[in-house]
């Protein structure tokens, strides 16, 4: 009997959990091997990642995004590889891994994916599905674009490919950025970010009108309650996890080494939207729809690129996970069951 859910079952159990009113994790199947929590070298670069299930399965690349890492995923990996092989790495100077300077280590998007790629060749990945997710976008975009042979499905989760995704007021003073880097002291000053800085400002706060905001316990906060219906329902333990890690010694000036490369994203929107309309990776859209960084505006020109999509809008933030995971983790293991080859997969 086939271990996959099918989308009537899959469907079910959502109801059922629904009519619960579960927030936990879909329980394992017996004999699942725990999360391992691994480091590999790549280039003198410590990189972590957590690993779990059988490799023998077909593997999904899980990429964190801003501010976070592979922490994102804690709920989601134990939900996933009872029937997949699940890899998550932290890019370095984020989570667990290395944090070299930035005289150090060249902090943009191109290095970054490059390391990736390294790792994945490393770790011994042949094909796998992407989950992206913000930064892991870019990151994920990169590495389909370069070997598209590998890409088995792709999970876009508040990951933006699309000029329509960044054509909001949370991009003005990151876009001034892009085009002078003395623009970081210029401020948050247009009327969306006044409110956010409004709301989320502590009197303590210093350089709270210039981009550095965007790494305080202020901003980490807003990016995860902001569009969420019951902020009581994310666990604090999100920005309690990322923040100690964003005030390291020399972490901001990564961070906004990081908002500058962002730059480099838009030129190659058109080369990663040529990608999908030639080889149609099978892709499932699960979107925040009150996430006023990637907008559901982001979400929607997939659609005139890609002839097997499966659209889902959430009535919730940017970190959809940390409110929807396991809905979000049953349409994934309907979907990718449905659309990636399963004669590799493992048998009980």
């Amino acid at each position: 009997m086939s271990r996959l859910i099918t989308r009537q079952t899959a469907l079910c159990l959502l109801y059922l959990l629904s009519i619960a009113g579960l927030q936990s994790t879909v329980h394992a199947e017996p004999g699942i091997t725990a999360t391992s929590y691994r480091t590999a070298i790549v280039e003198n670069v410590k990189i972590f990642y957590r690993e779990a299930g059988n490799p023998d399965n077909p593997t999904i690349l899980l990429l964190h995004g801003f501010p976070t890492s592979s922490h994102m995923f804690r709920d989601l990996i134990p939900q996933l590889s009872g029937q997949y092989h699940v890899i998550a790495p932290d890019y370095p100077g984020y989570g667990y891994s290395s944090m070299p300077t930035v005289n150090e280590f060249d902090y943009s998007f191109d290095n970054v994916a490059r390391l990736v790629g390294k790792l994945v060749d490393k770790i011994g990945l042949e094909r796998f599905s992407l989950y992206l997710m913000d930064y892991g976008a870019p990151i994920g975009f990169r590495l389909a674009t370069a070997q598209p042979d590998r890409i088995q499905s792709l999970i876009v989760q508040n990951g933006n490919a699309y000029d329509e995704g960044i054509d909001n007021n949370f991009w003005e003073p990151i876009k001034a950025y892009w085009k002078n880097r003395d623009a970081v002291n210029e401020g948050l000053d247009n009327e969306f970010w006044k409110q956010v800085k409004t709301a989320y400002r502590q009197p303590s706060m210093s350089n709270a009108d210039a981009l550095q905001f965007l790494t305080t316990i202020g901003a980490t906060k807003w990016q995860y309650t902001n569009g969420v219906k019951k902020i009581e329902s994310v666990s604090p333990d999100t920005w309690g996890h990322v923040q100690p890690l964003l005030d390291r010694e020399g972490n901001q000036d990564i961070q906004l080494q990081m908002f500058h490369s962002y730059g480099s994203n838009p030129p190659l929107y058109p080369a990663w939207q040529q990608y999908l309309r030639d080889h149609q990776p099978p892709t499932l859209i699960v979107w925040g729809k009150n996430d006023e960084i990637f907008p559901t505006a982001g979400a929607q020109p997939f659609k005139r690129d890609l002839k097997n999509l499966e659209y889902h809008i959430l009535d919730t933030g940017h970190f959809a996970l940390e409110t929807h995971g396991t809905e979000i983790a049953i349409l994934m293991l309907d979907f990718i069951g449905r659309n990636v080859a399963t004669s590799n997969m493992a048998t009980n």
